[in-house]
């Protein structure tokens, strides 16, 4: 398939194919054997805004900016002003939990809104939700990953990696470096500097974490967050070879585990991630040939404009599992664009990580 087509197509699915609804929201998933989608996520439609700013700027096709500004204007209406919170799935407006993580990717794709519509109400309400995030999870290495509303207490603990605390929490940190850069507001830089540290210092024990495959999988994803945040530590020696360990990890445990089952954004983190990290980490270029081939099969070539253009979210033994994920599709077409850029001699910026 074309360079060209795999973000169109994806742009398409994006844009036309119902896993958006009319007022911007976004669903988790399309679940294909049943025809149905999941309910709308706060989260899954921050990585969309953050997606149609990248394909916008990518494609230049025509709507992407127009449904950039529907779909931040949705995350806009989610916010609760007096939580300081963005509420979780939103179809039954019961907004009763609210996730940590989840707020971190909102306020990066608030952020990218701001970048490409240039209208000013994005950065205060990123700078807004971003004093909120530290007022109501703190930072560090306690994080509670999942807090009660409306009375904003932090759930009990669970042995899943989404519920409890981990490396995996600098990811949606960035928000805070982002906004300590725009505004100097110290507080967030050192929110960032000391939840970037705490998972440093935790993050060998994060892999494997678990016996069966599947969540071992699950916990790739995981670790890849934190790898995506490593990237904006400061460029030292020392930054370069965690990196450098933490690919080969993730490497190892992806080309093992993968025959019985594999998760399409899995391959993408890791490509990008390879592609982000050189020249400081060398690129194993055939290493990120295969991994680019193998992530373009998850593309869907389908009769049904519900699934054609996206990506599956994984496979096992018997075949690609039956859901159609944005973040799956988010992740891995932008990752089988910088390939291509990096096939061009075009190196990435890391202000389009996703």
């Amino acid at each position: 398939m074309a360079h060209d087509t795999v973000l169109e197509q994806a742009a398409n699915w994006l844009l036309h194919s119902g896993i958006q609804k009319p007022d911007g929201g976004v669903a988790r998933y399309y679940l294909s054997a049943e025809r149905r989608y999941l309910p709308i996520s706060a989260e899954i439609t921050g990585y969309a805004v953050s997606a149609l700013a990248f394909l916008h700027s990518a494609t230049g096709m025509p709507g992407l900016l127009e449904r950039l500004r529907i779909t931040a204007d949705y995350l806009a209406g989610a916010w609760i002003p007096k939580l300081s919170v963005f509420p979780f799935e939103m179809d039954d407006g019961s907004h009763t939990l609210a996730y940590f993580f989840d707020t971190g990717i909102i306020l990066r794709g608030l952020n990218s809104a701001g970048r490409a519509d240039s209208d000013p109400k994005w950065p205060a309400l990123v700078t807004a939700g971003a004093r909120g995030m530290l007022q109501r999870y703190g930072a560090g290495a306690a994080i509670p990953p999942v807090i009660e509303l409306p009375h904003c207490r932090p759930l009990p603990l669970e042995p899943r990696w989404s519920r409890l605390p981990g490396c995996y929490q600098a990811k949606p940190a960035l928000a805070w470096r982002e906004v300590f850069e725009q505004t100097g507001d110290a507080a967030l830089g050192q929110a960032w500097h000391d939840t970037l540290a705490a998972a440093i210092a935790s993050h060998e024990t994060f892999l494997p974490g678990a016996a069966e495959p599947a969540r071992v999988m699950d916990r790739l994803h995981a670790y890849c967050y934190f790898l995506e945040a490593l990237l904006f530590a400061p460029d030292t020696e020392h930054r370069a070879a965690q990196l450098a360990g933490g690919i080969a990890r993730v490497a190892g445990l992806l080309h093992s585990i993968a025959p019985e089952v594999v998760r399409s954004d899995v391959y993408a983190q890791l490509l990008r991630i390879r592609l982000y990290a050189a020249p400081a980490v060398p690129l194993d270029a055939e290493a990120a040939g295969r991994e680019a081939a193998a992530l373009r099969q998850f593309q869907a070539r389908h009769h049904d404009p519900a699934i054609h253009g996206g990506f599956w979210f994984g496979r096992n033994r018997d075949g690609f599992l039956p859901f159609v994920n944005p973040v799956s599709t988010i992740f891995g077409v932008q990752a089988l664009h910088l390939w291509q850029q990096w096939q061009n001699g075009q190196r990435p910026g890391l202000q389009d990580v996703i």
